[in-house]
């Protein structure tokens, strides 16, 4: 049986145990993975999982199973079992099946890379990337470099008809460095992620990158506090969008939990700035050919020239506000649908990162954060950071051990984005600079 015929027979096990309606998800996969460090390699996996779930419905109650055997002969059994337990949960009004049109087809999103890499490939770019960064002068030691690969496969039916499936590829090589000697070593990273082995990042050019950057944050300082621009790195930039995206979250949005719950259709960010949600991106990390609930998807500006235009919905935070959903329901085997983005961007500007900082006569520029301290109710921020101070528009010495602070609406409002975007990681922000931050140092 493929993975579409096992799930046809679970939900016709929750019709016999008296489901009013179900559905269900298959995900297995297959992943390897390399580490080695100083030259040696220290770990090889491979894995594989084969995961199925069950969700259903009796009258407005449910329940979901899941379980890691996927056996026909135990499909009646779990599917009593889900019956039982929604029988005697509380009442939900909103949460439901449904609707869905035939899925579209997976081709054309060109997510799985026929080509799976051999083990010996694998370790032949993880020991690219670790000899160039110890070949570079300064560094003194490794926490390693890695290399992966995997393959995942997910299948989805219901039982309003719809029945659909996909695989994803995936490819990583990550490397990291140390610098320096005793309590004065410092360490950086770099990786690259992508669906098809071919567009990886070349594994020397990351551990150069990674040295270098490991050796210009020897001998950081504290600098005293200030109110001052923040400079985001593109590695860590799209964290900021990952806060916008939890705040335009349809979940928080209907338990009024988010700062932004009275945010529609205003303005959130600066006029000329567009943030982009788009799961059919060809090659795309989060590409998807349908969403959690079968639904459509599709490429949408969830903030377009400033403005924002729409929520992220599932179908049940869709009904709590009255509203439809927009294809962004997520789900695993063991969970219901929860709303989340797929390939998020933020529309790059039109100075270089260079330019962006020329005119900073004292600021700050952030190459890695530290801790969550972000309260999705206020919005207000406070991150442990490290990077370099800019003076008189150029990156200056490094610091580290520092605090910067702000509020997201004041932050967001504030925020202008260089040139420089590339897709790296799923969520993909270009180098972003953002006025009138506080620095705590020492």
């Amino acid at each position: 049986m493929n993975a579409l015929d096992h799930l046809s027979a679970l939900l016709a096990a929750a019709r016999r145990a008296g489901a009013d309606q179900a559905d269900a998800l298959l995900a297995s996969g297959t992943s390897v993975s390399v580490g080695r460090r100083m030259g040696k390699i220290e770990e090889i996996e491979r894995a594989e999982t084969n995961n199925i779930g069950l969700r259903v419905f009796v009258g407005k109650r449910s329940a979901i199973v899941s379980s890691g055997a996927v056996d026909p002969a135990g499909f009646d059994r779990l599917a009593e079992q889900a019956v039982a337990m929604a029988k005697v949960v509380p009442e939900d009004q909103f949460a439901d099946i449904p609707d869905a049109p035939p899925p579209e087809d997976a081709a054309a999103l060109d997510m799985d890379d026929a080509v799976e890499p051999t083990v010996d490939t694998l370790m032949a770019r993880a020991a690219a990337a670790e000899e160039a960064a110890l070949a570079f002068p300064g560094i003194t030691n490794s926490e390693g470099a890695g290399a992966s690969w995997s393959r995942s496969h997910i299948a989805l039916a219901t039982s309003r008809g719809f029945a659909g499936a996909y695989s994803r590829s995936g490819h990583g090589v990550s490397v990291s460095p140390i610098a320096g000697e005793g309590i004065g070593m410092q360490r950086d990273y770099e990786s690259s992620s992508a669906v098809h082995g071919s567009d990886l990042s070349d594994p020397a050019a990351l551990g150069r990158a990674a040295a270098e950057r490991a050796v210009s944050r020897l001998n950081p300082g504290r600098p005293v506090t200030a109110k001052l621009p923040v400079v985001y790195h593109p590695r860590v930039a799209g964290s900021l969008l990952g806060h916008f995206t939890g705040a335009i979250n349809g979940s928080g949005i209907a338990r009024g939990t988010s700062f932004l719950k009275d945010a529609m259709g205003k303005p959130v960010f600066a006029p000329g700035i567009s943030i982009i949600d788009d799961p059919k991106r060809v090659r795309g990390m989060r590409s998807r050919a349908f969403d959690g609930e079968g639904q459509r998807v599709e490429r949408r500006a969830l903030i377009e020239d400033g403005i924002l235009t729409t929520w992220l919905l599932d179908s049940r935070s869709a009904a709590q506000l009255g509203l439809k959903t927009t294809g962004h329901a997520a789900r695993g085997t063991s969970g219901p649908p929860s709303p989340a983005a797929s390939n998020l961007y933020i529309e790059p500007g039109t100075l270089s990162a260079e330019a962006l900082i020329s005119d900073i006569k004292l600021g700050l520029y952030v190459i890695e954060l530290i801790g969550m301290g972000v309260n999705g109710i206020t919005g207000d921020y406070s991150r442990g950071a490290a990077g370099f101070m800019i003076r008189d528009g150029k990156i200056a010495e490094p610091v580290a051990e520092i605090t910067i602070a702000g509020n997201l609406r004041e932050m967001f409002m504030h925020l202008t984005p260089a040139n420089d975007l590339e897709f790296k990681r799923g969520t993909d922000a270009p180098t972003l600079r953002v006025e009138g931050m506080t620095m705590a140092g020492g």
